[in-house]
């Protein structure tokens, strides 16, 4: 819609004008204002319109990470979740795991304090984007809590998406999406403290930069420090994020923007608590209990900029070109133990600490354009672009000649412990990888009540180089991703819905050998139905999926000699299950985004694998707006896990639920103040089953906020 420009600025963007302005605004020079009284113009700013932010809602729009076209959920032949910006703040949703945690179909496995994995329908996610871009991850994990305070919206892409990430992984695709800058002033800035002298504060000011309104800027700014209810941890986290954005004509859209977090953690977890004792019984510590000691740290650099030229063409079309750069550093010494404690005794672990460094650059080069066209008398829309990424990883890792020193009890271990040199054992990696890929999608109007979506991905890859004195080397090209769905309008707000696509997943596991595993090679396809009420403020929708893959590695244990684990393949994986699904307002001011997922996974010969995902996963946030409060509700529930030890034992997490609330009092229409109460009912719980050693989640703990906004 076009939005009309204010001749005056507000005093604080006056202040912050001289932050914001990066020299893009120097080439948009000629649209400033001339010293003189000019009349109202009318500016079309190029703004998304699925921008969540300010809408209240539980639910968006549309989305573009499953196409890049701009879909509504029922449009989309697909299970798509957008977690949007009210649910971030009404939850306190400060970093990414709070907001996976919370979404239906994902679960963050937490098994380090610094490091975290994520599964959907049973698999690793390895695809996280920004905006739409971003290189598969080959470890599928991420180092250091990303800040949400940047982005408007997480939408998360559940199924085989390799039509536009590059690899057709079945589990799911994450796409954090920034905010950007307003043409109204806004600012918003507040302060929190919680339990374990957890304190935060955070700042987002945006509107225009000259009286014409033709160059706007944002800029968001965090900083948190806090304790922890672990035993010696802490953490430190920066964030900065400015973007710019000109109109350098009326149809042509510069935008250029930079973030920088910083995460420094004292005392953080390498490895956790062992699961199991010698005996194969379960272990059973203090909540706080850490295996940390008390001078190691890590510390994660993020840095993100990145470029994007948009042009408005004829009959409705669009080209956009987009560069992204990545900088992810790490520095740390870690502390690791190992082996398994006697179950009476407690002795039995042995000491691994170890110095580890790595920085990753990565360049993103994305070109395309999209819009309707006509055939057979109806309008369908098309979307073509090219994608090239080159990623290049240096690693370095150093020990010391202390390794396997015996250690107390966990029950007595203090942290204490003698910080070695590390100057053994150099061991490293040095690598690059590099993808060229063309996609081509279209929606086709087959008629009033039925879609068809049609397209395909054409990649090539290679990756060059050695991880630890292995190779690395392997490649594949001209390798063919085909995507089709159905979408079909059984009533004005129900239709029904069918998607198929293939999958390919490059692997950077090891077998015994240290032999790169080949791809994981498969087919994924999902049907359902899908609901749109009053005029689209709710959304629901019921998916049944399956997934078929062969060549799927699986931990088998520790090469020889060493404490890395080694994979086999495994053929004939099938993953099935279903999923229900709602978001967004169900009566006035009553908001609600929540589901049930029930799952299931097994081998060849039909035994349940992968056990240490539930099968059965429930989870409901819910809002309630009355005048000036807002009162809130979130609960997580999951079924048994469990992981086997060996010698027919097993560890195994019982069911559970947490339930989180929330308040929030509007003082006046400019403070506010917030109290979000975790975990309240103080369960006890394992974080995760991922690896044979885990740690318990946070007791209850409470935050306040206040804040203030214009």
């Amino acid at each position: 819609m076009p939005v009309v420009a204010s001749h005056a600025l507000h005093p604080l963007a006056r202040l912050v004008r001289a932050a914001l302005l990066l020299p893009v605004v120097l080439t948009c020079a000629t649209a400033r204002a001339e010293p003189t009284t000019l009349p109202t113009v009318n500016v079309s700013a190029q703004q998304e319109q699925e921008t969540t932010e300010g809408s209240g809602s539980y639910t968006a729009e549309t989305s573009r990470t499953a196409t890049k076209l701009a879909l509504t959920p029922r449009e989309t032949p697909q299970s798509v979740t957008v977690v949007t910006r009210q649910k971030m703040d009404d939850f306190n949703q400060t970093s990414i795991n709070d907001v996976l945690n919370g979404t239906v179909g994902v679960q963050v496995e937490r098994i380090e304090t610094d490091r975290s994995y994520y599964t959907a329908r049973g698999f690793d996610i390895t695809n996280f984007q920004v905006d739409g871009l971003g290189l598969p991850m080959a470890n599928g994990n991420i180092n250091g809590d990303l800040d949400t305070a940047l982005y408007d919206r997480v939408e998360v892409l559940k199924g085989a998406s390799g039509l536009m990430t590059g690899t057709g992984n079945p589990s799911a695709t994450v796409n954090m999406v920034r905010k950007r800058p307003t043409q109204a002033f806004q600012a918003n800035i507040k302060g929190g403290a919680g339990s374990w002298d957890n304190y935060r504060t955070e700042g987002d000011v945006s509107g225009s930069l000259v009286e014409s309104g033709r160059v706007r800027g944002r800029m968001v700014l965090v900083q948190q420090d806090k304790h922890s209810y672990l035993d010696r941890y802490a953490s430190e986290r920066s964030v900065a994020y400015g973007v710019v954005e000109g109109d350098l004509t009326d149809s042509t859209l510069l935008t250029v923007g930079y973030s920088l977090q910083k995460n420094d953690s004292d005392s953080p977890m390498w490895g956790a608590l062992p699961l199991y004792y010698t005996d194969g019984t379960q272990t059973d510590y203090d909540v706080s209990t850490s295996t940390a000691s008390d001078w190691s740290y890590w510390n994660v650099d993020n840095q993100h900029l990145f470029v994007e030229l948009s042009q408005k063409l004829a009959n409705d079309w669009q080209a956009k070109a987009v560069y992204t750069f990545v900088d992810t550093k790490q520095d740390s010494r870690l502390f690791y133990m190992y082996q398994n404690p006697d179950p009476v005794t407690g002795l039995g672990l042995l000491s691994y600490p170890g110095l580890y460094q790595m920085q990753r650059k990565q360049h993103i080069v994305d070109l395309n354009a999209s819009g309707p066209f006509q055939l057979a008398g109806r309008t369908h829309q098309l979307v073509l672009g090219s994608t090239f990424a080159r990623s290049k990883v240096n690693e370095l890792s150093l020990y010391s000649n202390d390794i396997g020193t015996s250690l107390p009890p966990l029950e007595q271990w203090t942290g204490a412990y003698p910080q070695p040199d590390f100057t053994l054992y150099p061991n490293g990696s040095e690598w690059r990888d590099t993808e060229n890929a063309l996609y081509l999608a279209a929606r086709f109007s087959v008629s009033d009540a039925l879609s068809w979506i049609a397209g395909t991905r054409y990649a090539s890859w290679q990756s060059e180089g050695s991880s630890y004195g292995t190779t690395k080397n392997a490649a594949a090209n001209g390798q063919l991703v085909p995507y089709t769905g159905l979408v079909y309008d059984l009533t004005n707000t129900l239709s029904a819905y069918a998607s198929y696509t293939t999958i390919f997943v490059p692997q950077a596991k090891f077998n015994m050998q240290r032999e790169r595993l080949g791809p994981i090679d498969g087919i994924s396809y999902e049907t359902g139905l899908k609901g749109e009420f009053y005029d689209g403020q709710l959304n629901t929708s019921l998916a049944l999926f399956e997934s078929k893959q062969n060549n799927v590695a699986e931990a088998a244990g520790m090469i020889p000699g060493t404490t890395e684990t080694y994979y086999v393949e495994r053929d004939g994986i099938r993953s099935r299950g279903y999923e229900l699904e709602a978001s967004g307002q169900l009566l006035e001011n009553w908001q609600l985004a929540g589901g049930y997922t029930r799952l299931r996974i097994e081998d060849a010969d039909g035994k349940t694998t992968n056990t240490y995902t539930p099968k059965q996963v429930f989870k409901l946030a819910t809002t309630y707006q009355l005048q000036q409060w807002k009162l809130g509700a979130m609960l997580n529930w999951q079924d048994d896990i469990y992981r086997l030890n060996g010698a027919g034992t097993y560890t195994r997490q019982k069911s559970y639920a947490l339930l989180d609330l929330m308040a929030r009092y509007e003082i006046n229409p400019q403070w506010y103040a917030a109290l979000n109460a975790n975990n309240v009912t103080d369960e006890k719980y394992l974080t995760s089953l991922y690896w044979d050693q885990g740690y318990y989640g946070a007791p209850r703990s409470v935050t306040l906020t206040t804040g203030w906004k214009f």
